[in-house]
């Protein structure tokens, strides 16, 4: 199976995800940058934290609505948003209108329509995707994600100073398009027993509490979690670190040339590796990794990522900080694909987006781990915090280990790969 081989659906959003990621990693930091222009770094914190939050209530309404109305009228109404939301900005920031207050605003417009359609892309890739494709869509899908930040974020950081009209006049063009491809070509997916949900905030916070007893989604949502938050201290406390206790090394001498780094140089470097290594090589994943076992690559996958992060957080030597680089970047592209398959196999299809959205927590919950370690850090020893993340590792591997064993307790139960019971 290849790409040309996969539902239209799934070949179109991935298409569509590519460009909303590529606008999202572009212009979101840009707008807080100028957000702290004009009110001061401490005010643009508290305008983006309001933002966040925003974006997460959005997020928990796109999933109930997208399983009530469908998939199709949030994503065509997410992306129309943003449409419009992009236009007004590159007028609110042009040489005939400048204003700081409509700026804020249609950022948090903006944030709120895209999380909004969040959850009912998430499940239409689910939707019309099987448990045999489902490692190609997730495989294809990150290495989509990670070529448009790589893009996005060099767009961004080159044309921002002088461009920025023109930034986000080109948004608003692109999400246009996107826009009339999701109105015209994209179909409807949502199960049909997704239509009989009933409709208000009572029957939302029903399926959302629902979701909270579930301690099969509860697990995942915490391995996810432990994951996402050692991912996370590469702009936390790993960044804090190496500021301050990495000295200043040359790389390498060739001839004349001696290139030399500090603290933040060498940070840059290894996010420029991993970047690089995920774009170059996940699509080689399959035919590098077929011969290995799903349960091989998902504990070997977070295992390596996690023992990657552990050297990050002791050591100073610049080549050995590189190729834990590899390491974990390996173990990221060994297991990404995996943890999302068995999200997929295991959300029942009646409540879809709900799960989607509650999943999307797992991000949220990360980064306040990682935001809290950077203080755990400053009495905590390097190599209590490299533990700190082995533990956070082994207990993933763990919650998963119960994971795949009630995946297949319920397709002995029922002959397929679908789970259908919710057991605790």
């Amino acid at each position: 199976m290849n790409f040309r081989d996969l539902h239209p659906n799934i070949r179109l959003r991935i298409c569509v995800g590519f460009v909303q990621r590529l606008l999202s990693v572009m212009l979101m930091p840009l707008l807080i940058i100028h957000l702290a222009a004009l009110y001061g770094a401490a005010t643009a914190g508290a305008l983006t934290l309001a933002v966040a939050a925003a974006g997460i209530a959005s997020n928990f309404i796109g999933g109930h609505l997208a399983d009530v109305y469908g998939r199709r009228p949030l994503l065509v109404a997410g992306e129309l948003g943003a449409t419009v939301c992009f236009a007004l900005l590159a007028l609110a920031n042009s040489p005939w209108w400048s204003s700081g207050v409509a700026t804020f605003l249609l950022f948090l417009a903006n944030t709120c329509a895209a999380q909004l359609a969040t959850p009912a892309a998430d499940a239409m890739m689910v939707d019309v995707s099987t448990p045999e494709s489902r490692p190609l869509v997730y495989t294809i899908n990150y290495w989509s994600i990670n070529v448009a930040f790589t893009v996005g974020a060099l767009i961004g950081g080159f044309l921002y100073d002088g461009h920025f009209t023109q930034l986000l006049t080109g948004a608003a063009a692109a999400c246009a398009l996107t826009t009339l491809v999701i109105w015209r070509w994209i179909s409807e997916t949502a199960p049909a027993t997704g239509k009989d949900v009933a409709t208000g905030p009572r029957a939302m916070l029903r399926g959302y509490l629902a979701v909270g007893r579930d301690r099969l989604f509860l697990r995942q949502l915490t391995a996810a979690a432990l994951i996402a938050a050692v991912e996370m201290q590469i702009g936390y406390y790993i960044a804090v670190r190496l500021a301050d206790e990495f000295l200043r090394q040359t790389l390498a001498t060739i001839g004349s040339w001696a290139p030399a780094v500090d603290g933040v140089a060498i940070l840059g470097i290894l996010r420029a590796v991993n970047a690089a290594l995920v774009v170059a090589l996940v699509l080689a994943a399959k035919s590098l990794l077929g011969r290995a076992s799903e349960r091989t690559r998902l504990y070997a996958g977070i295992a390596a990522f996690t023992a990657g992060y552990m050297v990050w957080a002791v050591s100073n030597d610049a080549w050995v900080l590189i190729g834990a680089a590899v390491l974990l970047t390996l173990g990221e592209i060994a297991s990404i694909p995996v943890r999302q398959t068995l999200l997929a196999d295991l959300v029942p299809a009646q409540a879809r987006t709900k799960y989607m959205a509650a999943y999307a927590l797992n991000a949220r919950a990360g980064l306040l781990i990682a935001a809290l370690c950077v203080t755990v850090g400053a009495f905590v020893p390097a190599l209590g915090m490299s533990l700190l993340y082995g533990t956070a590792g082994l207990a993933a591997i763990l919650l998963y280990r119960s994971l795949l064993r009630a995946r297949e307790r319920a397709a002995d139960r029922t002959g397929t790969a679908q789970v259908l019971d919710r057991a605790a």
